[in-house]
């Protein structure tokens, strides 16, 4: 995408450290801007690692036409499901087994469900995620996760994990030492693919912003991506502009001014 060109057709954003600020809210100002740009004719979406239930009152308050969660495991347009798919129960529970060999009996996990957060700790930082997560300690557990997290920054012993069945990928939060197993499908870059043909919207049309790992194929792939002044070298070294950080509402900063060129004041 040219950006002096023409506004971008979809805009797809990480929560995060991107579109949340630091303390997990979203700014009056940047849900004005986003909703300015739905009436120029942008479609919003949230691209998020996160599960559906840690984000509900976001989406109700933003309104965002897309919905990605899970890291791309789950998809939706408008309310509709284009894309869910998880982990079997028997693979959950096999990487779930094959987390405590790996990393300890007490080792600690998370694991997102369809509609659920659950935590085998009940003295854990499940409120920074969602205050009403429930605690499991995974020795028989009786739902298909939509992703894993197990608190190491040792990227072998997350690929260990992650080995523990066919086509699964692990990855490293930044900011926190923890790693995300997800199934290989499940990934920000598939979503942007996935829209893309969805939507007859060419690659081009399409912008990204993001600030961490998870973030580094979703920029790559989209016409244009953006990182914030807070994300990590690698992805502000993928990314073709640099906007404000989150707590300086880098995202909505940037969309604004894009507006303005476009003289959609």
């Amino acid at each position: 995408m040219n950006q002096s060109a023409s506004l971008p057709r979809l805009v797809l954003i990480d929560l995060d450290g991107t579109l949340f600020h630091d303390d997990k809210t979203i700014s009056d100002y940047s849900r004005q801007v986003l909703h300015r740009c739905q009436e120029a004719g942008i479609l919003i979406g949230f691209c998020t690692s996160r599960g559906i239930v840690s984000i509900h009152h976001h989406i109700k308050s933003v309104q965002p036409d897309i919905v990605a969660t899970n890291g791309g495991a789950s998809l939706s347009l408008k309310g509709k499901t284009l894309y869910h798919q998880g982990f079997t129960l028997e693979e959950t529970q096999k990487l779930l087994d094959k987390a405590y060999q790996v990393l300890g009996p007490d080792c600690e996990i998370t694991v997102d469900t369809e509609d659920q957060l659950y935590w085998n700790r009940s003295n854990n930082r499940s409120v920074m995620f969602h205050p009403q997560a429930l605690v499991h300690d995974f020795r028989h557990f009786p739902h298909p996760a939509m992703k894993i997290c197990v608190q190491t920054a040792d990227k072998t012993m997350a690929a260990l994990i992650a080995q523990a069945v066919p086509h699964c990928h692990s990855i490293l939060f930044s900011d926190v030492p923890w790693h995300t197993v997800a199934p290989s499908h499940a990934t920000k870059e598939a979503v942007v693919h996935r829209l893309s043909q969805e939507l007859s919207i060419p690659l081009e049309s399409i912008m990204a912003f993001g600030d961490d790992f998870n973030d580094l194929g979703m920029l790559a792939t989209a016409g244009w991506g953006v990182a914030m002044g807070n994300a990590i070298p690698e992805i502000k070294a993928a990314a073709n502009d640099v906007t404000a950080t989150n707590n300086e509402d880098g995202v909505a900063q940037y969309l604004e001014k894009l507006l303005q060129s476009q003289g959609n004041k």
